[in-house]
């Protein structure tokens, strides 16, 4: 006779089984974590290193950024050393002529265009009237006023040239001579 189990009795055994196996996985240490299959493959290891890439990029730039920002810092330190030793000398002083407002304004707007691009520079100086446009170019230097010369219109360019021809060819009394 040929005794067979039923069905009943082996779900009984598999139960009992696996209960065995959860009861010994949960008493024992914690398995660790298999790595994710994004960096098992090469695609995974492909996205890292791009992503290191753009990391160590964008750490390039922050670094150029604060660089600029300390440069710009020092040189608006340097330009108030300069206005405040000028505003202290005493005015009084004999040969020394009297610190005339809108010079000093031309020379701020002559800074200020010197350091823009001579492109941008020119569609802006071109709008201003002819008078500032001399006071500036005068007090700017020359490098910078030919820069700004060459990217201007054809027209605006030679009417400012004129106007600098005639200027230096009759100095009014007591016009300043622009150092460059």
């Amino acid at each position: 006779m040929i005794v067979r189990p039923s069905l009943l009795m082996l779900t009984a055994l598999a139960a009992g089984a696996s209960a065995l196996t959860n009861a010994i996985a949960a008493a024992g240490p914690a398995p660790a974590p298999a790595p994710a299959p994004a960096e098992q493959t090469r695609l995974g290891v492909s996205i890292q290193q791009d992503m290191a890439a753009r990391d160590r990029a964008a750490a390039q730039r922050n670094r150029a950024l604060d660089m600029r920002e300390q440069a710009a810092r020092a040189a608006e330190a340097r330009l108030k050393a300069a206005g405040v030793g000028a505003e202290a000398a005493p005015p009084g002083r004999p040969g020394a002529p009297a610190a005339d407002p809108a010079d000093e304004r031309y020379g701020e707007l002559a800074r200020i265009y010197q350091a823009m691009k001579p492109k941008a520079a020119a569609v802006v100086f071109e709008q201003l009237a002819m008078d500032v446009q001399v006071e500036v170019a005068e007090r700017m230097r020359d490098r910078s006023t030919a820069a700004i010369l060459a990217a201007m219109t054809p027209k605006g360019a030679a009417a400012l040239s004129m106007a600098i021809a005639r200027r230096q060819a009759a100095p009014a009394p007591g016009a300043r001579v622009a150092a460059r």
